[in-house]
């Protein structure tokens, strides 16, 4: 019994090496194992940006006085905004917009300093280019902000002389609104989810092509170990994708990390699992590595970076895309990456997203194990 037990053991684990071996050797799957994160992290990390840089601003300055003036200094002085010039008629505003040289047109009333001083609330007129809905927000919001600034910062808190309601506002856990600190930690799932489950569906359909299948069939390997024996190297090797990607996003993104790197490295096992199962249940239902590579990047990468949360809110998608978005694991590990990362939170907190993914995970697992026993008799 002891030898039977021992024989079997040295199977596995002699297939297990040959996995190694066979990836070791095989340079385009290197490449895309270790090169495509790396490839990825970088792109999007430096691409992908929803904060406003160096929007192009045109003053239109009915009152030139010192108060317009201090005004266009201090926007023109932010990151944000570059004033590139003043307009010199109303009719004219059109025509900057629609020659693209301007993203933004800011419209001074006359006697602006006059009527600041007497009391009264001078209207500046803030006009973007809605064709880009969500810039045209934003650079409305940013040009704002600036203003309520120095109005704040000129009047000082309120008094006898200055009553009025100051309103203060802070955001936490991203005050610089570095978008940044929302995509990276994001990129991370996506990254794990397909290089994981592409890789794990691809190889064994690539043994089913071979003829190696049947080989496997006669060796004293069960169809678990079989499963086991394919996925444990990719789970090795996209466990140190994760180190790799996390030591890009802390020292090249400068991404803060507040939480714990213990639960964070759990929760990443947990969800490489999760994707490792995901591509074997594609496996056993793809018969050549053409059609697992197809369905692993058609169904799990557009799904993946539209419907998890990663770029657009959850919240804001019809309902019926909501209720589907249930069941993309990638939803609820971006969940449990961005609050560890950016809110220090514990898995008290994050217990209930932590439970999905394991359900998920031991669902998967038994609907590849099902298949693979019917697929092999």
């Amino acid at each position: 019994m002891n030898s039977r037990i021992r024989n079997k053991i040295n199977a596995f684990v002699g297939f297990v090496i040959k996995e190694f071996k066979q990836i070791y050797r095989d340079k385009r799957t290197l490449l895309v194992l270790f090169g495509m994160p790396i490839i990825q992290m970088l792109l999007f990390g430096f691409a992908i940006r929803n904060e406003v840089e160096n929007a192009k601003v045109a003053v239109f300055d009915h009152s030139r006085d010192e108060i317009t003036r201090q005004i266009i200094s201090k926007i023109d002085a932010s990151n944000y905004f570059s004033v590139k010039g003043s307009i010199q008629r109303y009719n004219n505003i059109d025509e900057f917009f629609q020659d693209g040289e301007v993203d933004e047109a800011i419209i001074f009333e006359s006697d602006f300093a006059r009527k600041l001083q007497r009391g009264e609330q001078p209207t500046v007129n803030i006009i973007t280019d809605a064709s880009n809905p969500n810039l045209a927000q934003l650079i409305q919001q940013y040009s704002t902000s600036i203003i309520v600034d120095w109005q704040q910062r000129r009047s000082g808190p309120p008094d006898e002389q200055n009553s009025g309601v100051v309103a203060n506002a802070n955001m936490l856990f991203n005050p610089q609104l570095e978008s940044v600190n929302l995509f990276v930690p994001g990129l991370i799932a996506v990254i794990l989810m397909l290089i994981s489950a592409l890789m794990t569906s691809i190889s064994i359909t690539r043994e089913k092509e071979m003829g190696n299948m049947e080989i496997l069939l006669v060796s004293p390997l069960r169809p678990a170990q079989i499963i086991i024996g394919k996925v444990l190297p990719y789970l090795v090797l996209a466990f140190v994708n994760v180190l790799t990607v996390l030591a890009l996003a802390e020292w090249v993104f400068g991404v803060p990390f507040r939480g714990s790197y213990g639960l964070f490295m759990a929760e990443s096992l947990l969800f490489i699992f999760t994707a490792l199962a995901l591509g074997v249940f594609i496996s056993t239902k793809a018969n050549d590595q053409q059609t697992a590579m197809m369905v692993a990047l058609a169904g799990l990468l557009l799904p993946t970076v539209l419907l998890s949360g990663f770029i657009f809110p959850i919240s804001s998608m019809p309902l019926p895309l909501q209720w589907f978005s249930n069941i993309i694991p990638a939803r609820w590990f971006l969940v449990i990456i961005r609050s560890i990362m950016l809110k220090d939170s514990s898995l008290l907190l994050l217990w209930k997203e932590t439970l999905i993914l394991l359900v998920m995970t031991l669902g998967f697992v038994a609907l590849s194990v099902k298949n693979f026993k019917v697929r092999l008799q």
